[in-house]
């Protein structure tokens, strides 16, 4: 088990770094993360719910995604609260209060999903979240080393060097842990390390011998590297061409989610990706993107009051293009009416009215990877992605997309405005090479991200093996 000091110190990177170098080898590997709060997530073969920092570990370990990956996720929805998914199924929306007292509950299917992936795989790369020393959360702890105790797994301690103190962060994250505990941990990893090692060394010296534990590792500082945030907005864009060919623009809702669908666009060597945050000025732009949402109403609302509708009717007026996806594609329609209060208070509310469409949310979450095909331009490309979404959307525009022989999408009569439910559409290249053309720019380049992905996996991969005493920790 890959336990941190912080959030983002480097777990999700480590275990998906071990689970490659475990395939690669041969042994059959599989992630495994008891407890995950994002909102960025995956639909799995046999229709559940998971984290997609799980699903690229899956692609990491060559395995196919399952629920017992992740049986628990946690998706907000406000500041105190969250919807609960167990073993890929929403259960409710629970407050903060309310689900520590569930945790107890929860431990019986974390250990169950844990049971059947040791029936099925060789190995288990295990995830923490947080940190493993956060004293308000310990009590039926399913997440860090109640998991670790109950499963009797050891653990690796990692921390991030660059964020600084991290010779505090180990120390200190070990002495808040029992005695038990402390035992379990069979080691340290140093993540993102910058500079000559030997100015190092005496540091780890000083830590092996006022701890007892090995530094099993110091992993480099990789630049450049670009892997799939677990639920932080990847903000690292990567320098388009000399002569920039398309300016998108994002606006950075406060549930965002699946917020992952931009990464094609923002690694694309021919796209200027731009998010805009709150009270930020839009910038001039040929393509803006409305994102999902895990609070669609409120999310709308908010991008009301932040002056988006005017903003969006300027920008088509001067020939820009907007596109919606998911929860995006339900604000640029009519109407979206939530009468069952499934996103909170019931209620109606007033879209872009930019599409000829309106939405009713309903109780059961649409969770399904799609295949089909893709009508734009003039042109068709086949596409693939997956849905989570309890909308239901009817109108009268022309659905550019048919999945599987159903409609799906809108876009308007002057083709200036397009929404589609299909999270992952830009990650197929020649969709995203139509998209492209379809929002003004020519000759774009053919990029595939889940190539890309995979290489920055080996690239991953290739450092631990490297920079870690494998062996010792296999041992």
């Amino acid at each position: 088990m890959v336990q941190g000091t912080t959030s983002d110190a480097g777990k999700s990177f480590l275990v998906a770094a071990i689970c490659r170098v475990l395939a690669n080898r041969g042994v059959k590997v599989a992630p495994f993360k008891s407890q995950n709060m994002a909102l960025n997530s995956a639909v799995t073969k046999d229709g559940g719910e998971i984290g997609r920092a799980q699903a690229v570990q899956a692609q990491a370990a060559r395995a196919e995604p399952s629920v017992h990956m992740n049986p628990i996720l946690l998706k907000p929805c406000t500041d105190t609260g969250a919807q609960v998914i167990v073993q890929g199924k929403a259960l409710t929306d629970m407050d903060a209060i309310g689900y520590h007292g569930y945790k107890a509950v929860a431990m019986g299917p974390v250990m169950e999903s844990f049971s059947k992936l040791r029936d099925e795989y060789q190995t288990i790369i295990i995830e923490g979240a947080g940190s493993p020393a956060e004293i308000n959360l310990r009590e039926n702890d399913i997440a860090n080393m109640g998991f670790a105790e109950e499963a009797d797994v050891p653990v690796v301690i990692i921390a991030d060097i660059d964020k600084g103190g991290v010779f505090a962060h180990l120390v200190g994250t070990l002495d808040l842990l029992s005695k038990s505990e402390q035992e379990r941990v069979v080691g340290f990893v140093i993540n993102r390390f910058r500079g000559d090692i030997k100015l190092l060394e005496p540091g780890l010296d000083w830590l092996e011998k006022r701890t007892g534990k090995p530094v099993i590792g110091v992993v480099p500082y990789l630049h450049g590297l670009s892997l799939e945030a677990e639920d932080a907005i990847d903000g690292q864009q990567v320098l388009a061409d000399e002569g920039t060919k398309l300016n998108v623009v994002v606006p950075v809702v406060p549930r965002i989610s699946n917020h992952t669908d931009f990464d094609a666009l923002r690694l694309h060597p021919d796209v200027n990706l731009m998010y805009v945050g709150p009270g930020e000025t839009p910038p001039s732009c040929d393509l803006i993107i409305l994102p999902g949402s895990k609070s669609v109403r409120a999310d709308l609302d908010f991008l009301k009051k932040e002056g988006w509708e005017g903003h969006l009717k300027r920008h088509i007026r001067y020939g820009g293009k907007v596109m919606g996806i998911c929860g995006g594609y339900q604000m640029l329609g009519e109407h979206i009416s939530d009468p069952y209060g499934v996103e909170g208070s019931a209620g109606e509310s007033q879209g872009f009215g930019l599409l000829s469409c309106s939405t009713i949310l309903e109780t059961e979450k649409q969770l399904t990877n799609m295949t089909g095909v893709l009508s734009l331009c003039g042109k068709k490309v086949p596409v693939k992605g997956y849905e989570i979404h309890v909308g239901i959307t009817s109108g009268n525009d022309i659905a550019p997309l048919d999945l599987e022989g159903k409609e799906d999408g809108a876009i308007s009569c002057d083709e200036m405005v397009f929404g589609t439910y299909l999270h992952g559409v830009f990650d197929v290249p020649d969709a995203l090479k139509l998209i492209l053309e379809w929002a003004g720019m020519t000759d774009a380049k053919f990029v595939d991200v889940t190539a890309s992905r995979d290489e920055q996996i080996e690239r991953i991969a290739a450092a631990v093996e490297a920079h870690l005493d494998l062996d010792r920790l296999f041992n």
